[in-house]
């Protein structure tokens, strides 16, 4: 197994999309007034709000049958999961973070303007997938002669949620990048994501 942590500098990012976060809010459709709240949030924000983290391993495959994937840390019964890794010898296990700093965003104005909470949730996400991408971007360019696939994440089809267990385990979250796992599989900081990404 190969592993690393990757620090991403925002301004490696692209900047806050407002379409995906309006989509991701569902805060009222795309109103002018809507709008208008969003980019006051988001002329609002710290500058240090989001800290980018990723950690990531290179693991091999050790076998995938019709509905089982040994994973050489774990074994997973998933028929979405061994259809998304045939043929496949490679993976890349990943979790990425964008701290803490949206949460408490999020939490502070829930109190005053619910309105205005589900808005910064909604850039909490929608930086969170952005940071997936750049990563997965990055990837693609070191791997370039492989085809990497969209990523695959633990409650996608029927791969059930109880297997973050296991990816916490085996990358060392929260030692690498401080994103740690509660009760009924919920990461925190909650604007967090983990995933596969085969490499054929």
């Amino acid at each position: 197994m190969t592993g690393e942590i990757l620090l991403f500098d925002g301004t490696a990012l692209p900047p806050p999309c407002e379409k995906e976060i309006l989509r991701y809010s569902a805060a009222g459709g795309d109103t002018e007034e809507t709008k208008a709240l969003l980019r006051r949030c988001l002329a609002a924000l710290p500058h240090d709000t989001f800290c980018y983290r990723v950690c990531t391993a290179e693991l091999p495959l050790r076998a995938v049958t019709q509905e089982v994937t040994d994973l050489g840390f774990a074994v997973w019964k998933s028929r979405d999961l061994a259809r998304y890794l045939a043929g496949c010898e490679r993976i890349l296990l990943f979790a990425a973070t964008v701290g803490t700093g949206i949460d408490r965003l999020v939490l502070r104005h829930g109190r005053t303007s619910p309105a205005t909470a589900l808005l910064y949730s909604a850039i909490g996400t929608e930086r969170v997938e952005a940071l997936c991408d750049a990563f997965c971007k990055k990837m693609a360019e070191r791997y370039e002669n492989n085809t990497l696939k969209p990523r695959f994440s633990p409650g996608y089809g029927d791969l059930p949620l109880s297997v973050q267990a296991d990816v916490f385990r085996v990358l060392g979250c929260a030692q690498k990048i401080g994103l740690t796992l509660g009760a009924g599989g919920l990461m925190s900081p909650t604007k967090s994501v983990t995933a596969i990404v085969a490499i054929k």
